[in-house]
C-alpha cells in the first residue's frame, strides 16, 4: 500500500440524506475503484430508520459488496437529552451543534445505544468495526461502552482511536461548514492552509456532509480534491483498510 493515503469519508448517511449524496457518489464511481466510508445513522434525527428504507439497504448492501465501509454513527444523530445546565453545556449543545447525541450519555445509556446500533448493522448482515459519534462528542460514559464492545476504532477530527485501549494514531481531517456562503468561503481558505501543512500526512481524511453537496462551490471542491490527491499519489482507502495497514507502533500514543 502507498506510504500516502486518502479517505473519503460520508458522515450523516440515512435514507433522508442520500439523495444529497447520490449525484456526488456517482461521480466518484466514474473516476474508478474508490473506496468510501459510509457513517450510517440508523434513525436520522428519529425520522429516517433504516428499518422502513429497503431500497436504500440494498444501496448499503451494494457498496459493501464493492468494497466500502460501513460505520456506526450514532443512533439518531440528535441531542435527546434534558435542556444544557451550564454555559459550557450550553454552547456545546445549543451553538458548536444540536446533534452531540452521545456528548451527556452515562455508560448505560451510551452502552443501550451502541447495542441497538450493532444490533441495526447485524440485522442487516453489515460489517462494522468503527463507531464515530455525532460531531465527535463522547461523555466519559461512552467512552467505557466503547472499551466493552467489538469495535475496532473511533475518531475525532484529527485523529483514529484503536479500541478497546483508545490508542491515538495522527490521521488529519479535512470538513467544511457549508451552510451560508461566507462560511463555505472561509472553509475553503481553511483548508487550502491545512492541506500543505499536511502534505506528508500519512492519512489524510475528506469529512463530507449532506450540506456540502447542497451547493456547487462545495461539491466540485470535495470531488476535485478527491482527484488532485489520488492523482498526486495518495492511495483512496477506507478508515479500517488503512488501520489495518498500519502498524501499531506508528505514530501512536494512549490517550
Amino acid at each position: 500500500m502507498s506510504d500516502l493515503s486518502v479517505a473519503l469519508v460520508l458522515h450523516d448517511v440515512a435514507p433522508q440524506t442520500w439523495p444529497d449524496y447520490q449525484p456526488f457518489v456517482e461521480r466518484i464511481d466514474a473516476l474508478g475503484a474508490i473506496p468510501i466510508t459510509w457513517l450510517v445513522v440508523p434513525d436520522f434525527h428519529h425520522a429516517s430508520p433504516l428499518a422502513e428504507a429497503g431500497a436504500f439497504r440494498q444501496q448499503l448492501d451494494s457498496r459493501v459488496m464493492k468494497g466500502d465501509e460501513l460505520v456506526l454513527h450514532g443512533y439518531f444523530h440528535a441531542d435527546d437529552q434534558p435542556a444544557p445546565r451550564t454555559p459550557r453545556d450550553w454552547f456545546m449543545r445549543r451553538v458548536y451543534t444540536w446533534e452531540g447525541e452521545f456528548y451527556t450519555l452515562s455508560e448505560a445509556q451510551a452502552l443501550n445505544r451502541l447495542q441497538q446500533g450493532l444490533e441495526v448493522f447485524e440485522r442487516y448482515q453489515w460489517p462494522v468495526q468503527g463507531f464515530v459519534a455525532p460531531a465527535w462528542l463522547m461523555s466519559e460514559g461512552t467512552r467505557q461502552a466503547l472499551r466493552q464492545l467489538p469495535f475496532r476504532y473511533t475518531s475525532d477530527p484529527q485523529h483514529l482511536y484503536r479500541l478497546p485501549e483508545f490508542t491515538a494514531i495522527e490521521a488529519p481531517g479535512l470538513v467544511w461548514s457549508a451552510g451560508s456562503a461566507w462560511r463555505r468561503g472561509v472553509s475553503k481558505l481553511i483548508s487550502d492552509v491545512r492541506e500543505q501543512r499536511w502534505h506528508n500526512a500519512p492519512l489524510i481524511r475528506l469529512g463530507l456532509h449532506p450540506v456540502d453537496m447542497r451547493h456547487r462551490f462545495s461539491r466540485d471542491y470535495w470531488f476535485r480534491t478527491v482527484q488532485r490527491l489520488i492523482a498526486e499519489g495518495r492511495k483512496p482507502v477506507t478508515k479500517a483498510q488503512w488501520l489495518a495497514s498500519t502498524a501499531p507502533s506508528i505514530d501512536t500514543r494512549p490517550l
